[in-house]
């Protein structure tokens, strides 16, 4: 039988009272904050996006957005990231418009402007589980023979551990001293399967020790825990030692826009988890310590409200891509077989074949 999982390491309690020592500023905070504010401004309008047919099947992110903006709040501008397909705050903090977010969202984009290489910095996302983690050691170990001093940062959920990728990615990671910090943001379900049924580990944390390096386990919800220990992370990855970090949160959605979470988990489990809300905690602590008003909360949710519809008339504005740019950065040189194929691609999208 498994061991009990420890206590998850904390720094701002649920009500705001501090248990540890608090490295973000003031203003720090208070970005922190905003960005957490925007993320779920933003999540609760795609998934109105989705139900009114205007964008595809959504990955909603409710709950995590501290998870999510403390890890990416840390790193460099020089660090990599490797965001999964809920990870939308991550993309609003490394500082990607929601616009191209959105974009995405609509099958026009890809979050990343390709036609600047060197300035690739944040991958864009993955929808097969895990299969960005290998990306990621192989970016860290290239960074290092290059003399770059960065780290990657992969994140992902608790179901990517139940992948092969996974084990590899650590493996690899832990053999060569990859400079890789991998994130877990354990939400307790991959899609309707809870972490119990998915391993016999006490902690997902613990699953380091079998590839020689460090584990961390974390409140997720706690931004400023996530933001300390990926810190932390950080630097011990640029000096050669990989982390794995389990940052424990919860789903309050949907693992999609086409799921029904009610046919797999007590409602009275998600409304002890809501208890635990991180924006709730990182405002708490704000009005507690650094005098936030209700007069400020409610400038904020304007802003946020109108930067979200501002988006939006942005996005549904656009007018599409050239039809040849799906022939682009697929190979490094242009492929023999690529002038028959575009002949075969009708001048207007919409055409039918």
């Amino acid at each position: 039988m498994a061991s009990q999982a420890p206590d998850v390491t904390q720094v701002v309690a649920p009500d705001g009272t501090v248990d540890g020592e608090v490295e973000l500023s003031a203003e720090d905070t208070r970005n922190v904050y905003r960005l957490q504010v925007l993320a779920r401004t933003f999540d609760e309008k795609a998934v109105s996006l989705h139900r009114q047919g205007r964008i595809g099947t959504y990955a909603p992110l409710k709950g995590q957005e501290a998870a999510q903006v403390g890890a990416a709040y840390a790193l460099s501008t020089d660090d990599y990231c490797f965001p999964t397909y809920r990870d939308h705050a991550m993309y609003l903090t490394r500082g990607h418009s929601m616009r191209d977010v959105l974009l995405h969202l609509l099958g026009a984009g890809n979050y990343v402007d390709r036609e600047d290489p060197d300035g690739l910095r944040t991958f864009t996302p993955t929808i097969p589980i895990a299969t960005q983690l290998p990306h990621a050691v192989g970016v860290g170990m290239a960074a290092d023979y290059d003399g770059d001093d960065a780290a990657a940062l992969a994140s992902f959920g608790d179901g990517a551990t139940s992948e092969g990728d996974f084990h590899e990615a650590m493996n690899f990671a832990g053999v060569f001293d990859a400079p890789v910090v991998f994130f877990c943001q354990n939400n307790q379900y991959a899609i309707s399967v809870p972490r119990e049924r998915q391993t016999a580990s006490a902690t997902i944390a613990q699953k380091a020790d079998a590839y020689g390096f460090d584990g961390m386990r974390i409140d997720g919800n706690d931004v400023f825990a996530v933001y300390r220990a990926v810190t932390e992370a950080l630097e011990r990855a640029r000096r050669g030692e990989p982390v794995l970090i389990e940052a424990v949160t919860y789903r309050q959605g949907a693992h999609t826009t086409t799921d029904d979470p009610s046919k797999y988990r007590e409602e009275a489990e998600v409304e002890e988890w809501v208890e635990k809300d991180p924006i709730e905690r990182t405002r708490e602590y704000l009005q507690a310590e650094h005098g936030w008003t209700d007069e400020d909360e409610a400038a904020l949710r304007e802003d946020c409200e109108a930067r979200v519809a501002e988006a939006v008339d942005a996005a549904e504005a656009h007018d599409g891509f050239d039809t040849d740019a799906m022939f682009d950065h697929v190979y490094a040189d242009e492929h023999p077989r690529h002038p028959d194929q575009r002949e075969t691609v009708p001048d207007d999208p919409q055409v039918e074949r």
